[in-house]
């Protein structure tokens, strides 16, 4: 007979085997629930990975109004982070203002201000998260973040506008046509624009429940163009999205759809000319397009009433446009002019007719308009000077009024584009700037009117008697010290708006004959410090002041010897910054090695230059430091003898000094250290003209 082998206690070996089984199985999906619930309510929970903050305090609302002409002052700023998350492209910054807020949207989430005094009202982040897209209509304001490393993971949250209480959210659904420039998704109306079936359907998302409201399939063989610079733009009753559409024989072309965001009706539908993604940009009345081969314009029912060709019309970016009683003022670069030319002009709308034009104007980097008036941001108030300037411009007949802005730009910075608005008697200018490195950020002013002073406005009220003879800023014993005796000096004048400085602001000394740069024979060398964007050459042509004659008397000249005098370069640590004790370096003109390996102690061209002079030593400060701010190298020099200085650039050859009022920039090209020694020189002299001995200089 056969049967079961049984153990004591007379149960079958089997049945203990099917219970161990059970365990093992048992204890799966324990784990896997445990992990399923980990997830779920810890690594995904709201509580530990959300930062959300909102308020209930009330907002006054600002009147459309801009700053009066004239100086400007900084009411109170804030820089914001560039933002490195895993899409690639979508690292920038962007701004808005409206009900009395500022709103700024990063990669790091969303973060509102009070408009008038930049006190936080509420934000929102998100930790393993990243803001790729935001868009606001009426009272809401929504943000659409995807989780870091896996884009298939989306959510659109809505938020109230005022007080940052959260309305709702929804996972899954993917915002139409995402501008990587702004992060702005098309929305109006209260319905957001939402995208399908791989770019080729819209949907209408209600902002209030947060459901679908409508469909809308795109033209047969159309789809969106998504991670482009600028594809889409909106307001509250149109949007207009850039299609990519294949047309006979598999050639491509671009289109662009006008359509109702209430309705989800399209109002109009236009062929572009090229098959690169557009970039787009709406205003009240008017819509503008920029494809790579024209800058065109249409109205209100798709009619286009201009047209501007060229394929640099709008260089690398959307051409700066505003519209204001009937007239839209742009401004471009006309086909076929010399490199770099900009042109602004008014045109009717929706007649085309241009009802003025100004040639050969500043390359605008943005425009607004408020209160019956436009204001232009230029990069610099001058070629020569450190200071962006705004012009305010009639939009009746083109007059401008210019005042410095206490800020300045660096255009060749990546990351967030120039940005400009005016609301609330203020003007809002956000830039990009090198600090905090080495990622970077965009850096948002409030400017408010300043005091008037007693000189031109043009100057931040400075008298032009204040600003110093670039040439006067190093004496004979000075040149000799430096081993440059026999340079000849060449001046060089500059205006802001209509003044005109009286004395030259920039002195090039060019070594002797047969002893030039040999590097720049002419003494000119434009973008010397291109990588910085800190070339003391100005963009336009300036006519150079007479030299004027020196009878001042000599003083000696800075001793070697003395504290400060023999520190040299001063070495960087890892982190960019100077100690300042000059222990790490010598100035270089005993070491610095020729092309033939022997030690070269020809002094090359320098430029001594003076780039600003503020109201106030405050003011002056304020210009420095937001001068270096913008450049991808810069360290503190405390072996300088200055109030302030900087080490610009990658190579010890720019020195960027303050003292006092004066803001001073010293460039050499050889040796090393010999534009740190010339700025001890410089700083010197400042403080010889103040009547105050500068520390470590002679008199101290």
């Amino acid at each position: 007979m056969g049967g079961s082998r049984q153990r004591s206690g007379g149960r079958p070996e089997s049945v203990g085997g099917v219970r161990v089984a059970l365990g093992v199985i048992s204890g799966v999906v324990a784990i896997a629930l445990v992990a399923v619930l980990v997830d779920r309510f810890v690594l995904g929970a709201e509580w530990w990975q959300v930062r959300h903050t909102v308020t209930a305090e009330p907002v006054t609302p600002q009147r459309e109004v801009g700053p009066p002409p004239g100086p400007l002052a900084v009411s109170w700023e804030h820089t914001t982070r560039t933002h490195h998350g895993s899409v690639a492209g979508y690292d920038g910054v962007a701004y808005a203002v409206a009900q009395g807020q500022v709103v700024t949207a990063s990669g790091r989430g969303l973060e509102v201000r009070d408009a008038r005094t930049g006190a936080g009202r509420w934000s929102y982040r998100r930790s393993g998260w990243t803001l790729l897209g935001w868009a606001s209509t009426r009272s809401r304001l929504l943000g659409y973040f995807e989780r870091d490393g896996d884009r298939g993971d989306r959510l659109i949250i809505a938020f109230d506008a005022l007080s940052g209480g959260l309305l709702w959210q929804r996972e899954g659904p993917q915002p139409a046509a995402v501008s990587r420039t702004t992060l702005r998704w098309p929305a109006g109306s209260d319905v957001l624009f939402t995208t399908g079936d791989g770019g080729r359907t819209l949907f209408g998302l209600s902002a209030v429940t947060g459901n679908r409201v409508w469909r809308l399939p795109l033209p047969r063989g159309c789809k969106l163009f998504e991670g482009s610079a600028q594809p889409s733009g909106a307001r509250e009753d149109l949007a207009a999205l850039a299609l990519d559409c294949a047309g006979e024989k598999g050639k491509r072309h671009s289109r662009l759809l006008a359509v109702e965001p209430g309705e989800g009706a399209v109002r109009w539908d236009r062929r572009l000319g090229s098959t690169e993604s557009p970039e787009v940009s709406m205003l009240d009345g008017a819509t503008l397009v920029s494809d790579g081969t024209a800058l065109r314009a249409f109205d209100e029912d798709g009619g286009q009433f201009a047209v501007r060709e060229g394929d640099g019309v709008c260089g690398d970016t959307m051409c700066p446009a505003v519209l204001k009683s009937g007239r839209l003022l742009i401004v471009y670069h006309p086909d076929g002019a010399k490199s770099g030319e900009t042109r602004m002009e008014a045109v009717g709308v929706p007649s085309g007719k241009v009802e003025w034009q100004r040639e050969d104007v500043p390359a605008y980097a943005a425009l607004a308009q408020a209160g019956g008036q436009v204001f232009a941001l230029r990069p610099r108030l001058s070629g020569r000077l450190l200071p962006a300037g705004v012009d305010i411009v009639e939009p009746g007949g083109g007059d401008t009024t210019t005042a410095p802005a206490p800020i300045s730009m660096n255009l060749d910075l990546p990351g967030p584009r120039p940005w400009l608005a005016a609301a609330g008697g203020m003007l809002y200018a956000a830039v990009p700037q090198a600090a905090p490195r080495p990622d970077g950020a965009s850096r948002l002013f409030a400017l408010r009117g300043g005091i008037a002073g007693t000189g031109p406005a043009e100057l931040g009220g400075v008298p032009e008697a204040d600003w110093p003879d670039a040439c006067s800023l190093l004496e004979k014993p000075d040149l000799i010290a430096a081993r440059a005796e026999g340079h000849a000096a060449e001046p060089s004048g500059t205006s802001a708006g209509s003044v005109r400085l009286p004395n030259p602001v920039s002195c090039r000394y060019k070594p002797p004959a047969g002893e030039g740069d040999r590097d720049d024979p002419d003494g000119t060398k434009p973008g010397r410090q291109g990588p910085e964007g800190a070339s003391p050459e100005p963009s336009e042509t300036e006519s150079a002041d007479p030299a004027p004659g020196s009878d001042a008397p000599e003083s000696p000249a800075p001793d070697p010897s003395a504290p400060g005098q023999d520190g040299g370069d001063g070495g960087s640590g890892e982190d960019g910054e100077n100690d300042g004790s000059g222990a790490d370096g010598a100035d270089g003109e005993e070491g610095e090695e020729g092309e033939e390996g022997e030690t070269e102690r020809t002094v090359g061209g320098f430029t001594v230059s003076v780039r600003w002079v503020g109201r106030t030593e405050h003011a002056a400060a304020q210009m420095l430091d937001a001068f270096q701010a913008t450049q991808a190298k810069a360290r503190t020099r405390r072996d300088i003898g200055a109030d302030q200085a900087y080490e610009i650039g990658p190579a010890a050859g720019m020195i960027a000094l303050r003292v006092g009022r004066h803001v001073v920039v010293v460039e050499a090209d050889r040796p090393a250290g010999v534009a740190a020694r010339l700025a001890r020189s410089v700083a010197f002299r400042l403080h010889q003209g103040s009547g105050q001995p500068g520390p470590g200089q002679p008199g101290s």
